[in-house]
Formats: structure tokens, C-alpha cells, sequence
């Protein structure tokens, strides 16, 4: 019955679903039209008098053009890129794909195929989301080749799917934003509105938490362990059977079976001169990879493990591919071949940061959350902000963004009703997670490594989702 559902709400999408580049534009026109029809502007209210509908557009735009508008997102979508390039670039080394393809050639089936590539994708999105998503990626695309190769049909679509269901589970791990911004005071005044914590008797020193509070409760080993289950197994019943269902990758994304070698430099055949020696010159390649290296053990030196970020991540790839490349011509030619990938990155992203302003500027995210949080009881108010934040994060697709916005709210209705702070961070972070299955945002990296298009996976996303759904309400009401 799973495979049959899968299959329809497949085909439905397929057929229905935009292109991501078009759905972020009906997203910035959807979240205009919401703004100018319910939205408070607090800014302009406090100016004095109802703002005019012609002041209310204005700050829209000023919003959405602005610094914090369609440029915020600039070097985080620079880090992005970094992070498929230098991803790319690691997975083209010989050792690296060695055990990619050792990896690749385990499963049996589609079923096993899709439920390893998803496994794998969660458990490493829990150290690290950005770690997750490449992996994710770059496993679903190598099986697909690997079955192809051995003559053993498997769904390409779901195979991708399963590389990006590390986003569901990835902020009950160790990069969760929301948990880890709340564990030591100046974190959180780096995300949350100094005026909320100002107006707390204890300068929010109250609403710190442990991760041993968050991460390590019995509430979200239960939610978090068992997403780590479930998923496999959705994906796996996900896999159609019959063959006449099954999209192999050489009909899906044929350019993505057979990748395209690079070009043998011509002056390979002539008497190497002292640039080439240069290009190739392995002790040229440590002196950025030892840096690098040096940089990331720092870091987790001061920091921890659980608090590495993008940065960290695409300096352990960039070190690790310099020297398993042996030589920085080799690495630059391998950077190259993934460069036009980064392109719905680059013209995406803007756009979100857009949205996120508009979102902030017309009140209209806080007015979203602060109506959701009215409808609750003590009992049920942390399931109303997980739901709330499963809403935002379709129009708020930064995990520490949709903190800022929505975590003021949870957290003073929380002090309100008696619910503990703890409980009301983590079900924000839950309610992020868990439409990034929709939401087309986090995938763009993906949909480039794989060569699939989203309407191609959202079918399988959107199952493996609500899954996700009743398994996370259920934790947020037993505990």
C-alpha cells in the first residue's frame, strides 16, 4: 500500500510541482500578498497611526532589497558553494571513490538501495547537516550508477530522495541551531532580539540550557533515534516493484551515468616545464591543506565537536581533497567540473533572504506563531509551535532564522503556560526539520549532484514527511 501511495503522490507532483527557481518567486509574491493583507509592520506602527498601504509596500521593498534582504544570504551562499565544490572535488579522489564504490555495490535491490542511502544520510547528517546533505548526495548517486552497472533496476528518484532525508532529522544532532544557540547567554543575543531578552527579570539567563537538556533528553533520543528507523524503513516500502515503475538513472539523468573525464593536458606529452612542475607539485597542495587541517583541530580544540559548522566542514573537505589529489592542478580541474552546479545556489538563495525579511519586517511571521501559540493549552503548546514552525520554515528556510523569529514567542508562551524552555526549543527545531521535505531550498545542492529535478523526489519526501509528522507529534505529547 506505501509503494502504491508513494507511486501516486509521485506522479502527482510530477506533474504539479514548479521548478524550484519558480517556486521561490510564487513564495516571494505569496508572502507580499499576505504582508499587505494581515501584516502589523510594528516599525511603521510605532511611527504613530495605521500605516497607508503605499508606506506598508515601500517597507517591503526597502526589506527585501536591503542588507538583511536579498544580500544576506551572500556569504552563506558562498559557503554553500564551497561545500558542493570542495564536496565534489573530495569524491573524484581515488580513495574516495573507492569506498563510494564499495559502499555502492553492498545493496541487492532498490529497496536495500534506498534504505542504505537513507540511513547513511541521517546518521551523518546528525554530526553535521552540511556533512549529511553532500554525503547523502553523493551516495544516492554513485549507487544509482553502481545498480546500473550490475543490471539491478533501481528508482532513481527515490534513491535521491532517501540522499536528502538527512534534513528531517538533522536538528535533534549536533548541529542543531536552536539548541546550540541557547546554551550559553551570548549565543543567544547573537540570534534572539536583545529586546526579548532585555525584557526578562534575568536578561534570559533562565532560558539557558544544557545540551544534555535538549539533545541528550529522553524526548529527543525517542524522537531522534526512532526518525533514525523509520526512515530507512519508509523508503524501502517506497520501492516500486514492478518494473514497468522503476526510472533507472541512464533514462532519468543519462549525463550523470557515464561523468565526463577531464581532458588530458597536452603538455603532458611535452618536457614539463616549472609552472607545470608547479601545478603539480604535491608540497604545494600541503602548504593550503596543513593550514586548513591546523584550522579545523583548533576549532574543535575550543569549541567541540557539536559546535562545528559549515565552516569547519568545507575546510576538512578542502584539506582532505588537496592532499588525496596529490597536486593543486588536479584539485582546481576537479573543482571545475562541479562549478556550473552551484548556479540555482547563486540565484536562489538571494531570493529566500528576500523573503525572510518580508517575513520580519511586516510582523507577519511573529504574528503567524503568537496565533498559534494563542490556540494552546500547557498540554499542547509545544505540538502548536511544532506545527507553527513546520508552516514558517516553507518561507523561513534558515534553522537559526526561524529561531530568531519564532523562538521569542515559543519561549514566552512557554514561561506563561509552565512549559519548559528545553521543550519549547526543541519542538521549533523539529517543526524546521521536518518541511524541508517540501521545501526545495536545501536541496538544490542535491538536485545538482544527482541530476534529478525536484518534482522528481517531493513525491517521496512528502511520504517519508508525514511519517515524520506522527512519529515527532507523537514524542512531543508522550514527553
Amino acid at each position: 500500500m506505501i509503494e502504491t501511495l508513494g507511486l501516486w503522490i509521485s506522479r502527482v507532483f510530477r506533474k504539479t510541482a514548479p521548478d524550484p527557481f519558480v517556486l521561490v518567486v510564487l513564495l516571494s509574491l505569496l508572502t507580499v500578498a499576505l504582508a499587505l493583507a494581515f501584516g502589523t509592520f510594528p516599525s511603521l506602527a510605532r511611527q504613530g497611526g495605521e500605516p497607508g498601504l503605499g508606506a506598508r509596500a515601500l517597507a517591503l521593498l526597502d526589506a527585501w532589497s536591503g542588507n538583511e534582504g536579498l544580500w544576506k544570504f551572500l556569504a552563506f551562499g558562498m559557503q554553500m558553494c564551497l561545500m558542493l565544490l570542495t564536496g565534489h572535488a573530495l569524491a573524484a579522489t581515488r580513495p574516495v571513490r573507492a569506498l563510494i564504490d564499495r559502499l555502492a555495490r553492498v545493496p541487492r535491490g532498490g529497496a536495500s538501495a534506498a534504505a542504505m542511502v537513507g540511513f547513511i544520510a541521517c546518521a551523518t547528517a546528525l554530526i553535521n547537516w552540511g556533512m549529511g546533505l553532500v554525503v547523502g548526495a553523493l551516495l544516492a548517486r554513485d549507487v544509482a550508477r553502481s545498480m546500473s552497472r550490475r543490471g539491478i533496476p533501481v528508482h532513481d528518484p527515490l534513491l535521491a530522495a532517501a540522499g536528502y532525508t538527512g534534513l528531517l532529522i538533522w536538528h535533534g544532532g549536533l548541529s542543531g541551531s536552536a539548541p546550540l544557540s541557547m546554551t550559553r547567554l551570548d549565543q543567544a543575543q547573537r540570534v534572539l532580539p536583545k529586546d526579548f531578552l532585555a525584557s526578562l527579570p534575568d536578561g534570559g539567563a533562565s532560558l539557558m540550557v544544557g545540551l544534555d537538556r535538549t539533545l541528550g533528553s529522553s524526548m529527543n533520543l525517542f524522537i531522534t533515534l526512532g526518525l533514525l528507523a523509520i526512515i530507512p524503513a519508509m523508503l524501502a516500502l517506497l520501492s516500486p516493484r514492478r518494473p514497468q515503475d522503476v526510472v533507472t538513472i541512464d533514462r532519468l539523468a543519462p549525463g550523470m551515468m557515464d561523468p565526463a573525464e577531464p581532458a588530458a593536458d597536452l603538455r603532458d606529452a611535452e618536457a614539463p616545464t616549472i609552472p607545470d612542475r608547479l601545478d603539480r607539485s604535491p608540497l604545494l597542495a600541503w602548504a593550503v591543506a596543513l593550514p586548513l587541517g591546523l584550522f579545523l583541530y583548533r576549532s574543535i580544540d575550543r569549541s567541540g565537536l557539536g559546535l562545528i559548522g559549515l565552516t569547519e566542514i568545507t575546510a576538512l573537505m578542502m584539506s582532505l581533497g588537496l592532499v588525496l589529489h596529490g597536486s593543486l592542478r588536479r584539485y582546481a580541474d576537479a573543482v571545475e567540473r562541479g562549478a556550473g552546479d552551484c548556479a540555482g545556489i547563486v540565484i536562489q538563495f538571494p531570493l529566500y533572504g528576500g523573503i525572510l525579511a518580508m517575513m520580519s519586517v511586516s510582523g507577519l511571521a511573529e504574528s503567524f506563531s503568537r496565533f498559534m501559540a494563542e490556540q494552546a493549552s500547557a498540554g499542547t503548546l509545544p505540538l502548536w509551535t511544532f506545527l507553527a514552525a513546520s508552516v514558517l520554515n516553507m518561507f523561513i528556510t534558515s534553522g537559526g532564522g526561524l529561531w530568531g523569529v519564532q523562538g521569542p514567542i515559543a519561549l514566552q508562551s512557554g514561561l506563561a503556560l509552565g512549559v519548559p524552555p528545553e521543550k519549547m526549543i526543541m519542538a521549533v527545531a523539529y517543526g524546521d526539520q521536518v518541511t524541508n521535505m517540501l521545501q526545495p531550498f536545501w536541496a538544490l545542492p542535491l538536485l545538482a549532484i544527482t541530476g534529478v529535478r525536484a518534482r522528481d523526489i517531493v513525491g517521496y519526501t512528502c511520504v517519508v514527511m508525514f511519517a515524520g509528522y506522527l512519529w515527532i507529534g507523537l514524542g512531543l505529547v508522550l514527553f
